[in-house]
């Protein structure tokens, strides 16, 4: 089979596109034929080695994908062959996604709903079920007001449209004319040439109920005054910040501060995300925001391009890279 896989830790260039010995389903696995794969930030961290993980070389890479059920391991249940499913969760020490085939553990496996596309359904999982995750976290209730930076990239893009789907009100941030007009939030804020705490305040004078921080390095002295009384916070980014945290202001205010990797939620758990995930998706409610399509022989520009953007603020992305297989 054709694969993108690395023989060591390193740069994009050290990904290698060849091929490399069909896998062979075993106990509950799933052999995956593999039509849609999807790029995550957490995906080059793992590719580089700045995230530690005991991978086995050569190592396939990615987490996301969607696919066709070609065969069923022993004690596989869930699904049969021709099944379109789809997954997440690939790629931290077991191989990864990025491949023509992938032997999968049924218990990361969803079904993909019959109107929607592979490449919708490997752009939304990953991102899908972090939001999922988060929003649960925070128990996002209807007509409360959530802040998220970030309205167009993948996981923003996605709780945008998940908060508004469980009836809440959206505040988001963008750094174009153009990308503002494509959230989805109630109030869509340029932080290039605007106010953003103004307009939040205008926006929720009592305060938002929930602040998602997608930033790497949170800056707590400024979002904690304008969170509500019993306002609740998502961290999700920042691996190395260690922003100063003002105790008493968010004390008093009976605020919480939860923080939280998808990585660490049981198979249940993101099933139960699935769910919601697919009633979404097959609702139109959710539409996974794509910002281009490239074939899997292109995946160390891929991962290039995700890197400039995560950690170099390239602002070139708008949305999740999909691969082709």
């Amino acid at each position: 089979m054709k694969a993108a896989y690395i023989n060591q830790f390193g740069p994009p260039e050290s990904i290698v596109y060849g091929d490399l010995p069909d896998p062979e389903p075993t106990a509950a696995q799933v052999l995956v034929r593999v039509k849609a794969v999807a790029v995550n930030p957490i995906d080059t961290y793992v590719r580089s080695g700045a995230v530690k993980a005991a991978l086995k070389f050569p190592f396939v890479i990615g987490a996301d994908l969607a696919g066709v059920v070609e065969r069923c391991g022993p004690d596989a249940r869930r699904f049969k062959p021709g099944d379109r499913v789809w997954c997440s969760n690939q790629g931290m020490a077991g191989r990864g996604a990025f491949a023509e085939l992938a032997a999968v553990d049924e218990h990361w496996l969803y079904p993909t709903p019959a109107n929607v596309s592979d490449e919708q359904a490997a752009a939304v999982a990953l991102v899908g079920i972090t939001a999922r995750l988060g929003l649960e976290r925070a128990q996002l209730k209807a007509g409360e007001t959530l802040f998220i930076n970030g309205g167009t990239g993948g996981v923003g893009s996605t709780v945008v449209q998940m908060a508004k789907a469980l009836g809440a009100r959206v505040v988001t941030t963008a750094g174009s004319s153009e990308k503002v007009a494509a959230c989805r939030a109630d109030l869509a804020i340029n932080y290039k040439t605007d106010d953003v705490d103004a307009a939040i305040r205008t926006f929720a004078p009592g305060g938002v109920n929930v602040w998602w921080e997608t930033l790497r390095e949170p800056n707590f002295e400024r979002t904690i005054p304008l969170l509500a009384m019993r306002g609740r916070m998502i961290v999700m980014a920042g691996r190395d910040a260690k922003p100063v945290f003002p105790v008493g202001p968010f004390y008093v205010k009976d605020c919480a501060l939860h923080g939280f990797a998808m990585f660490n939620a049981t198979p249940e758990e993101q099933q139960n995300c699935a769910k919601d995930i697919n009633r979404w998706l097959s609702e139109g409610k959710l539409v996974p925001k794509i910002d281009r399509v490239m074939p899997l022989s292109q995946t160390a520009a891929a991962h290039q391009l995700q890197e400039d953007n995560t950690l170099h603020k390239a602002g070139t992305l708008s949305g999740k890279i999909v691969l082709t297989v």
